[in-house]
């Protein structure tokens, strides 16, 4: 890789944390299983002036959808998980699934075309959302606006929603439509961790802490941070808009529960989320992304099997429900979504420089990782901002670091 280009990546972190754009955020690059760079600005605690640095404790959010899907995999390497199952087969909760397509809350759900899939989990297309935008939101969004309100206060103090209630609860709220129609960004890691507690018979952690995060020596992620690493665990902020919304004026602290998750996490959740519940570092989530590129391997452990990794990462939408996924999800254009990840089908439709193949997926608060077969590449974002995802910051990462191969 071009060293000199790469040299762009420092100043750039420094321009969006100098700007309050973010407070903290760290790099972490990989070529050909080697380290190639690892960049840091910032703060994890602006207040006490606290750096963020390579071994801070991130809540990842939807990065922990990833992790779930390897999951899921294992236990279909095994038999033990069918894609083309019911869901209700696993969990009979599902059997009376209700559809309302109708905007608001006065729709009149009717019994659903067909049953659920796994497969429709995996890729987003089961008709579970994250909440209502809008009035003109579906029974289902609403519904789901309401358990998610609960889900925060349930965070927040008795932490006694299990993983199987949570599945339970959102059992009886109808879908936004037929299964298999249509794309919609939601819930589904979460009913798929609670599937793969009941197919394992264990504890989803300790699924996870068993088959991938022990293993792979992934020792500082889980779905809370304990005691003696509360001091690496990094705030999270917020941009406080310029009055006439041209810039981030201020970061201020956020401190809410999102999506049913604790924001002290300080201690094991009842509710342990397969879409948004886990913590980790960069080091740790680049350990994670190298087994991925190595075809499911690493340092001699493998977690998977080559073929299962291919499948995983070579997967896309049928054609009318990628219509759907452009819509909806157009920051990610030239990218299909299978297998909770993001996968780069049409690289030139693309908003930031990439190869086809790439795969990965980004969290609510901004952490991100691309994974890319092709040139043997794994790079790891961490950062903790209300709302980022893969946006602008990201997208200028990726654009240097591809520049430079």
């Amino acid at each position: 890789m071009n060293t000199n280009t790469l040299q762009n990546i420092q100043p750039l972190l420094d321009e969006y944390t100098g700007k309050n754009y973010v407070a903290g955020v760290n790099v972490l690059l990989y070529k050909d299983n080697k380290e190639t760079g690892y960049w840091q600005s910032g703060y994890a605690d602006i207040e006490n002036k606290k750096k963020y640095e390579r071994n801070t404790i991130c809540r990842m959010y939807s990065m922990s959808k990833t992790i779930t899907a390897a999951a899921a995999y294992k236990l279909i390497e095994q038999g033990q998980l069918d894609l083309g199952q019911d869901l209700a087969f696993y969990l009979p909760c599902f059997s009376n699934l209700m559809v309302c397509e109708t905007p608001g809350r006065n729709g009149t759900p009717r019994r659903a075309g067909r049953p659920i899939l796994i497969q429709d989990l995996s890729n987003m297309t089961s008709g579970y959302t994250y909440g209502a935008w809008s009035e003109q939101g579906t029974l289902c969004e609403h519904l789901t606006s309401d358990l998610i309100n609960e889900l925060n206060r349930d965070a927040a103090g008795p932490n006694k929603i299990t993983t199987q209630e949570f599945a339970e609860r959102i059992s009886k709220i109808p879908v936004s439509f037929e299964p298999g129609t249509d794309y919609q960004y939601g819930y589904s890691a979460d009913i798929l961790g609670a599937v793969i507690e009941k197919v394992s018979g264990m504890n989803f952690g300790d699924f996870l802490h068993k088959n991938i995060l022990d293993p792979l020596g992934m020792n500082d992620t889980d779905f809370y941070v304990p005691a003696d690493k509360q001091t690496r665990f990094s705030n999270v902020y917020r941009c406080n808009m310029s009055t006439d919304g041209s810039n981030c004026a201020t970061l201020e602290p956020f401190t809410s529960c999102n999506l049913g998750i604790s924001h002290k996490m300080d201690r094991m959740p009842a509710f342990q989320s397969g879409g948004a519940g886990l913590c980790s570092t960069i080091d740790d989530y680049a350990r994670f992304g190298l087994m991925l590129v190595n075809g499911g391997q690493l340092d001699g452990t493998r977690i998977l099997n080559d073929a299962t990794v291919h499948f995983m990462s070579n997967a896309e939408l049928s054609a009318p429900v990628q219509q759907k996924f452009d819509q909806k999800m157009p920051h990610l254009s030239g990218y299909t979504y299978c297998n909770l990840l993001r996968i780069a089908k049409n690289p030139g439709e693309c908003k930031a420089l990439t190869t086809r193949g790439e795969y990965g997926w980004d969290g609510w608060l901004g952490p991100y990782i691309g994974i890319d077969p092709a040139n043997s590449l794994v790079l790891v974002m961490t950062m903790q901002k209300c709302d980022a995802g893969t946006w602008d910051l990201t997208r200028r990462i990726k654009n240097v670091i591809y520049s430079a191969m």
